[in-house]
């Protein structure tokens, strides 16, 4: 486990025991617990790494009975799931995360290793020339969107 942080060990745990069934309830604190983390580590873990980008579907419900549901789901398989991933690139999208959709469309044998490269080469920013950041982000976001759209359609 060297070289790994808190965060990599969290994001091991909850994805080992969501390997062995559709979705995963968890209470927060005591995860939190377990790795005697504070609770908004835990957060930070469900945030960064169990995004729809990623591949996944978070729902929580706060309260004393209060708990956090992750659920891994098929992209396209799911039209809801490809419009919510739609919807969360909108307008822009940073290099990052469209290269973390691309990976989660590469994982799930959605795309081919030689489409999920050249979906990465469309993204690029070299690929653009252009010094306008929120540009970029759009032109980005409009490609990406485009080649979900086409995806779609041939499933």
């Amino acid at each position: 486990m060297e070289g790994q942080n808190i965060s990599d060990v969290i994001e091991r745990y909850l994805k080992t025991i969501l390997a062995d069934s559709e979705h995963i309830e968890i209470r927060r604190s005591e995860i939190a617990n377990l790795f005697d983390v504070v609770p908004s580590q835990i957060n930070y873990v469900i945030k960064t790494r169990f995004t729809i980008q990623n591949g996944y579907l978070v729902e929580s419900k706060r309260g004393g009975g209060g708990y956090i549901r992750i659920e891994k789901v098929n992209l396209l398989d799911d039209i809801d799931v490809l419009n919510s991933l739609i919807k969360v690139i909108g307008t822009s999208i940073s290099e990052r995360d469209a290269v973390s959709i691309i990976q989660t469309l590469y994982d799930e044998n959605v795309v081919s290793r030689r489409e999920a490269d050249l979906m990465v080469v469309a993204i690029d920013k070299s690929t653009y020339s252009i010094s306008d950041r929120q540009l970029e982000d759009a032109l980005r976001a409009n490609i990406l969107i485009s080649l979900l759209n086409r995806l779609r359609y041939e499933s």
